[in-house]
């Protein structure tokens, strides 16, 4: 088989851990497997890079930004080979230009165009007793001259091992981290919570995008458009079986069965509400107005007013853009013709995830029922095909979660 293994920053937070990866990998390999290894910087070492950077110059260029912030990454890749080399495993690093690993130059989120395989899989070197390929992650370089390093953005490991994982037709790509699986819902939060043995992408994709850190939302994109098959696991469970870990996989029946596999939670959100928008271009320009700020819109309600020809509108967006997007709306106000702006923060967004809300009914109704049991309010509901999200108060977040996963028999006995 060929097995890519993916570890994050806590799995090689110092030589110790770095030593115990390397046993992981080596497991792999005795057992016969081809394995190609993607690792993240040390713990911690990439915010203090991001620091340094920041004291030098605080308007950085960023490609110069990226040149340092990957270094992180090229540390681990070395120092993973080196001790595999002392326990007598044939192993070299990569980094991005020796694979290559090519982007666009969208310096901080760039954006993959090609992967070659021919270094990786097929030189005399690497098929020369199963030579192991430890990878940087996070980083790329740019397609087109003059060659500059890019990265991914932050958890952009994720991407890199998945990205590898369908260039080189891998078996199944192992992502390790420090939890040893994906949870029905924050188990900090709801002590009942259980670990998923089985997740579709769509769910995963959902649940990642919705507010659970166990993966990033690119590396599960990927892993869904080229059917990657992905296992998260623990790096720190000392034996892995085949039964380790939650399998993330294309949608089989049997999840089905089940109406709602997840509950996510999204902290820190600010409602914007505006009155009085004109109903044919006030949105647009509201919105178009925030795109061209690069400000991520969430939740969207808009309704009749009682005046005929005007509507209100009521969106989700970032705390950290709250202050801004208040500035903004009020210096263009004239343009953009509303009555009033509300804003709240103090506010979070609950959602229920599950493929079986497709086929199954009642599942709103159960919501609904469940936080009104509690004398929890609702500000905004949004939907997709397999998820509800609620936005509510942040006073209410852990009794509405423990409700919610009680209410849809998520409860681990």
């Amino acid at each position: 088989m060929l097995i890519v293994q993916k570890f994050g920053g806590t799995s090689v937070a110092d030589i110790e851990r770095i030593h115990y990866v390397a046993r992981k990998v080596k497991a792999e390999w005795d057992a016969g497997n081809q394995v190609i290894v993607v690792l993240s910087a040390m713990s911690g070492v990439t915010d203090n890079l991001v620091d340094l950077i920041k004291q030098a110059n605080p308007l950085y260029d960023a490609k110069e930004y990226d040149v340092v912030i990957s270094t992180g990454e090229q540390v681990t890749a070395g120092l993973l080979a080196l001790v595999l080399q002392k326990m007598n495993v044939p192993a070299r690093s990569f980094l991005n230009w020796q694979i290559p690993f090519t982007t666009d130059d969208t310096h901080g989120r760039a954006m993959i165009k090609h992967i070659s395989t021919d270094n990786l899989l097929n030189s005399a070197e690497m098929q020369k007793n199963r030579t192991i390929a430890v990878c940087a992650g996070f980083q790329g370089v740019t397609a087109t001259e003059p060659k500059r390093v890019t990265t991914l953005g932050r958890g952009g490991s994720d991407t890199s091992a998945v990205a590898i994982a369908a260039a080189v037709g891998a078996d199944r790509c192992d992502i390790y981290t420090d939890v040893d699986g994906v949870y029905t819902t924050d188990p900090r939060i709801v002590s009942k919570a259980s670990k998923i043995d089985k997740i579709s992408y769509d769910e995963m994709l959902e649940m990642a995008s919705l507010g659970a850190k166990v993966l990033q939302t690119r590396s599960v994109e990927l892993a869904r458009h080229f059917n990657v098959p992905l296992r998260v696991l623990s790096s720190f469970q000392e034996e892995i079986t085949e039964k380790s870990g939650t399998y993330i996989i294309q949608e089989v029946s049997a999840m089905e069965e089940r109406t709602v596999t997840g509950i996510t939670c999204s902290k820190d959100e600010t409602k914007i509400t505006l009155l009085g928008i004109n109903t044919i271009d006030g949105a647009a320009k509201i919105f178009s107005l925030l795109s061209n700020e690069n400000i991520i819109v969430d939740m969207i309600v808009q309704v009749e007013a009682r005046t005929q020809g005007l509507a209100n509108l009521a969106f989700t967006v970032s705390k950290n853009d709250s202050a801004k997007i208040e500035k903004l709306l009020k210096d263009k106000k004239d343009i953009l013709q509303f009555d009033e702006l509300h804003i709240q923060d103090g506010l979070i967004k609950v959602s229920i995830v599950g493929s079986g809300m497709r086929t199954h009914t009642g599942v709103a109704a159960q919501l609904f029922s469940s936080l009104n049991q509690k004398n929890i309010p609702i500000h905004v509901v949004s939907t997709s095909e397999i998820k509800i999200s609620v936005l509510i108060d942040e006073a209410y977040m852990e009794l509405a979660m423990r409700t919610l996963h009680t209410a849809y028999g998520l409860d681990s006995n």
